[in-house]
């Protein structure tokens, strides 16, 4: 496994993106540590989603630095960003609906890295028993929840180092977003930096690390997990 210098496997600092005239992202910055679980907790429309695009070169900053274990990639292609190591589950999830499990994992399959376990199917199917159960199926016919669940399996095929999830437990039923942190879990114990975005406290809470609240396309708030109260939360989702 590379060292990366001062442990900071991805850094955004000064990021402004425009969709047209129209300016999401206002000298954002934040940045994750390898093997951390990082929040950005925001309200619809706070820019998280435009963060993260912004980071998979899915719309193209005007301005500000993204660097992914010290290599600047604010200018570099979507299939550029992923073939270093940066695996993206949008919140729409974007399954084949017409392919079974098991070809939408083909889908995603590039080779192992240097300091991480492999994935493959076997695995994966360990880590969600629900969808080994029904790996011929096709995608379309699945629950919301086995839909992202695969979608992160997919990702995973990948064997990215960090991992993007866009809103993970939204609109899932309680028993599969306590499934969902557990999965998260156990990918933080592979060494996997993940960075989400969310509006549940108490989901983060469960998971992550740090969090950075994002309020009309800037951070407003940084702190722990722990240190963060429900009074500076309230402060910003409250309207």
């Amino acid at each position: 496994m590379a060292t990366i210098p001062n442990g900071r496997i991805l850094q955004v600092s000064g990021l402004n993106t425009f969709y047209g005239k129209a300016q999401i992202l206002f000298n954002l910055g934040f940045d994750i540590k390898r093997g951390e679980v990082v929040v950005l907790l925001g309200r619809n429309g706070a820019g998280k989603t435009t963060t993260f695009k912004s980071i998979m070169g899915i719309v193209r900053p005007k301005s500000g630095k993204i660097n992914y274990k010290s290599q600047a990639i604010e200018k570099l292609p979507p299939f550029k960003i992923c073939a270093l190591g940066v695996g993206y589950v949008p919140e729409d999830r974007r399954i084949f609906s017409g392919l079974t499990i098991l070809e939408n994992l083909e889908v995603g399959r590039q080779p192992a890295r240097e300091g991480y376990n492999s994935w493959n199917p076997d695995r994966l199917f360990e880590l969600f028993p629900n969808l080994a159960e029904r790996r011929t199926q096709a995608g379309g016919t699945l629950s919301g929840g086995e839909q992202q669940m695969l979608t992160i399996a997919r990702t995973l095929m990948g064997n990215p180092e960090m991992i993007i999830l866009d809103e993970p437990s939204e609109g899932l039923a309680p028993v599969i977003v306590d499934q969902l942190a557990l999965t998260i879990q156990k990918l933080k114990d592979e060494g996997v930096s993940i960075l989400l975005a969310e509006q549940n406290l108490n989901f983060a809470r469960l998971i992550c690390d740090r969090a950075y609240l994002i309020h009309h396309g800037s951070v407003c708030h940084e702190s722990t997990i722990d240190a963060l109260s429900d009074e500076v939360y309230e402060k910003y989702f409250a309207f």
